[in-house]
């Protein structure tokens, strides 16, 4: 078992999709026991890492040695709500598009519905003032992973909008296909309800009627996984078919991530083209805890500070302390915790970047509310988490980053 521990760490942090570089191999992984357990059978498991090292020089810049770990983008697994943090961003890309004076975060947003697969949305009581907007959707999906705010921007920009620009930003492992938590057939997912944007007053600044999507997104491979699943009461035997529901590969929601915290690291065509305002409005609600917010509010017992902050601090429910940040974005379902994140620890001057999936499905049945996520799951992404802070703890770095401005945005 040591053998296999020692090859596992070593394969993970010498492996690179970057020039391979020499770095002490770090202690093993004794004081982490689930660790072992899911990095000791990748294939039960279907656990997938990248982890990047942030190295400043002489301008503050960033630079990154990346180490992944049994990362294969052809490998499905489902996304769930991870998928959100690029359509958010989207949006606001969208909004910079427009040239209409007034519109803006905060402009209402008002949806309609013309078929019967569509709900209008019209108010939004977590709003300050009872209505709904781009900007409030954004802090509800970055907050607590809103599903129904994630579901609102999915039929403002539609599927044709959010998969071209993925991939001409080189996210070329992403299919966006569906709502969420929306049981509606692949067919009414590919049309979108009229928006329209209002003032203060009432008039209409700008409006969008219902679209259908040109062509139908497909998940390539026709993926199925698990063995059987449930149907409403009804077991079902054979995977299930997961070829219209989203895909969203590790590399690139950690491609995501690095983008949105130092677009300055890619090339122009690669970045989300969002202004200051924008991007320091998405920060902050990225490395915001629920009990930080006002609108909305939300109740600590049930969205504590880890709610959506699986590294590190996934098994603890108590406060996170404030030299910490996470920004970051977590998905959750049918078995598959999935999380993307930048980690600071500002006293200590730590950063650095993990994205990780573990599929956690022992009986392999899906829809059967039987997964192993308070026994693995979390207690996976607690102690990656940990390893990974300990050993950027003891990293030694020629420079010591400024992470003051990443401290301002919240």
């Amino acid at each position: 078992m040591k053998k296999l521990i020692f090859l596992l760490a070593v394969s993970f942090f010498f492996s690179s999709c970057q020039p391979k570089i020499s770095v002490p191999f770090v202690d093993g992984l004794e004081d982490y026991p689930t660790l072992q357990k899911v990095l000791g059978d990748t294939a039960k498991y279907q656990v997938q890492i990248i982890y990047t090292q942030i190295d400043r020089n002489e301008h503050g810049n960033p630079l990154f040695t990346t180490y992944p770990f049994n990362v294969d983008d052809s490998r499905y697994f489902y996304p769930a709500s991870t998928v959100k943090l690029p359509i958010a961003l989207l949006a606001l890309e969208w909004l910079e598009e427009q040239q209409f004076e007034g519109l803006n975060l905060e402009t209402t947003m008002l949806s309609d519905s013309v078929r019967p697969s569509q709900l209008p949305a019209w108010s939004d009581l977590s709003a300050e003032n009872g209505l709904p907007s781009i900007g409030h959707y954004i802090k509800k999906i970055l907050l607590v992973s809103d599903n129904d705010a994630s579901n609102r921007l999915y039929e403002l920009l539609g599927t044709d909008y959010i998969n071209t620009k993925l991939s001409e930003k080189g996210l070329t492992n992403t299919v966006v296909t569906q709502r969420l938590s929306f049981p509606i057939s692949p067919e009414e997912n590919r049309h979108f309800n009229p928006i329209r944007f209002v003032d203060k007053s009432g008039k209409i600044l700008l409006e969008i009627p219902a679209r259908q999507a040109d062509r139908a997104y497909v998940v390539p491979g026709f993926p199925k996984l698990g063995q059987a699943y449930f149907k409403n009461d009804t077991l079902v035997q054979g995977g299930m078919d997961f070829s219209y529901k989203n895909k969203f590969s590790l590399t690139d929601l950690h491609g995501v991530v690095q983008r949105t915290i130092f677009p300055e690291a890619f090339v122009g065509i690669e970045r989300f083209n969002l202004n200051e305002e924008h991007r320091n409005f998405v920060l902050k609600y990225m490395s915001m805890l629920p009990r930080e917010s006002r609108f909305p509010a939300y109740d600590t017992t049930e969205f504590y500070d880890s709610y959506s902050k699986f590294f590190k601090f996934g098994t603890d429910k108590s406060p996170i302390p404030a030299r910490f940040r996470l920004f970051n974005k977590t998905g959750w379902s049918y078995g598959h915790l999935i999380e993307g994140g930048y980690f600071v620890d500002f006293e200590a001057g730590v950063e650095f970047f993990v994205s990780a999936i573990v599929y956690v499905n022992e009986d392999q049945i899906l829809n059967d509310d039987k997964y192993e996520t308070d026994e693995v799951g979390l207690p996976f992404f607690a102690e990656l988490g940990e390893y990974l802070y300990q050993r950027e703890l003891k990293r030694e770095k020629q420079l010591l980053p400024d992470l003051s401005r990443m401290k301002l945005v919240y």
